[in-house]
């Protein structure tokens, strides 16, 4: 009833999908390779084996690399056929082109006849260590489970929320409440994938803000420092001012030379704070991920510009004062 439902409204839903992960023991074997579902000792190599119709790709977003995805045929009279994800067809073939190969899952034997790109999501190695059948395998290899789950694709973003509200009243009807307001025959639930991409985009913007903020308050506390250095240097360097300006320096000259010296000083910082940043990122990706995480260097060179861009800004007060003395209370100093 859904997927006829789903049909109709072709100016909403691009497919339909049941969705459908086998939690019990499966092993895929390919010569003397092999992956399992039971892989709890290395996550990462875990299999996971998930049925669908033929339109499971779409629905998933996934992207044909070589081969062909499930056809309607197939699902229909339940081909021994498979598509394999990125991460499996790696694993299993290393380099040779698993199309046309046959592998074994629990030891019967499946063609494949695709392999799906990697999607290279970080810290998600399970979407790409993937083997995809026709949910028609639900009886024998699942022990004929309920089917509990549905993926629909919208056509857009924008027309997700209309698409959802009319499955909502779909489903309603296939799941009346009663008196008491209970559904009697089911539940049922209907939720967006752009509701989670929201959550997650609000909390990535609340880090975002406070990291920003301690790093503004980070910038005005080190600004200030280099404001207060260059004062005191000003005031140490009183007499050597006066002598300038007595044997004719313009201010010009002197604000430059303060403002060469605040600069230089931000960007010895900048250096060392944009090397501490590299080395920070590589010991803690190789402990926490083991990756080598480092960040890109168009970074670098903005953190580095910013540096100066700050000496420059705090250095001006200290340089213009110091331009503005008087050569004979200059040289009076001590």
């Amino acid at each position: 009833d859904l997927y006829d439902y789903c049909l109709g409204l072709t100016n909403l839903v691009d497919g339909v999908t049941p969705d459908i992960q086998i939690y019990n023991e499966m092993t895929i074997r390919y010569g003397t390779n092999s992956m399992s579902t039971q892989n709890y000792e290395n996550w990462e190599d875990m299999l996971q084996v998930v049925l669908g119709s033929d339109q499971y790709a779409l629905c998933n977003n996934y992207t044909l690399k070589s081969g062909r995805n499930l056809s309607y045929l197939d699902v229909q009279t339940t081909n021994n056929v498979c598509v394999l994800g990125g991460g499996v067809a790696k694993k299993l073939f290393n380099f040779v082109d698993p199309v046309g190969k046959t592998v074994t899952i629990n030891n019967t034997p499946f063609v494949v006849i695709g392999v799906y790109e990697s999607k290279h999501v970080e810290s998600w190695p399970e979407w790409d260590n993937i083997v995809m059948m026709s949910y028609t395998f639900n009886r024998t290899l699942n022990n004929n489970q309920t089917i509990r789950s549905y993926v629909v694709k919208a056509k857009s973003a924008q027309s997700t929320v209309e698409a959802m509200t009319n499955l909502d009243a779909f489903l309603n009807g296939l799941f009346p409440m009663n008196a008491d307001g209970n559904r009697d025959n089911g539940s049922f639930y209907v939720n967006s994938n752009n509701s989670s991409a929201e959550q997650v985009q609000s909390q990535s913007n609340m880090q975002s803000l406070v990291l920003g903020a301690i790093a503004g308050i980070s910038l005005l506390v080190g600004g200030i420092g280099i404001m207060n250095i260059m004062l005191v240097t000003v005031t140490e360097r009183t007499r050597e001012i006066g002598i300038k300006k007595a044997i004719g320096a313009q201010r010009q000259v002197i604000i430059s030379q303060f403002l060469v010296e605040s600069t230089v000083l931000s960007g010895c910082g900048g250096v060392i704070g944009i090397f501490i940043g590299y080395t920070g990122s590589l010991l803690a990706g190789k402990l926490i991920y083991d990756l080598i995480l480092l960040p890109q260097v168009w970074m670098a060179l903005a953190a580095f510009a910013f540096s100066l861009a700050i000496g420059v800004g705090f250095g001006l007060y200290p340089a213009v004062k110091a331009s503005g003395l008087q050569p004979v209370d200059a040289l009076r100093a001590d």
